[in-house]
């Protein structure tokens, strides 16, 4: 059991493949603040969108951990309108539980 909220049927392989990858990192938090975010977003994400999100968790977990909460800057390049997403999603998911 993954968590997830999302159906992988009816998704195209490229989003299927980001929600099986969201889900299963290589921590736990990972899985769900990227879980969770794909799940509420990943059918919505444009095709710019996608390449940005395949960028993102291509990325190591403590790195990408610590831009999502704030506890480290992330670099220019990677500091993206969807990064920022992410974060804010994480951010107000937290404020509700």
């Amino acid at each position: 059991m993954t968590g997830s909220t999302l159906s992988s049927d009816g998704l195209d392989p490229r989003r299927r493949r980001l929600l099986f990858r969201s889900w299963h990192r290589g921590i736990r938090e990972m899985d769900l603040i990227l879980g969770r975010f794909a799940d509420a977003c990943l059918t919505q994400f444009s095709d710019a969108e996608l390449d940005d999100y395949e960028r993102l968790i291509a990325m190591p977990d403590p790195d990408l951990l610590g831009w999502v909460t704030g506890e480290l800057t992330a670099p220019a390049d990677y500091d993206t309108l969807l990064l920022r997403r992410l974060r804010d999603f994480h951010l107000n998911a937290r404020d509700v539980t």
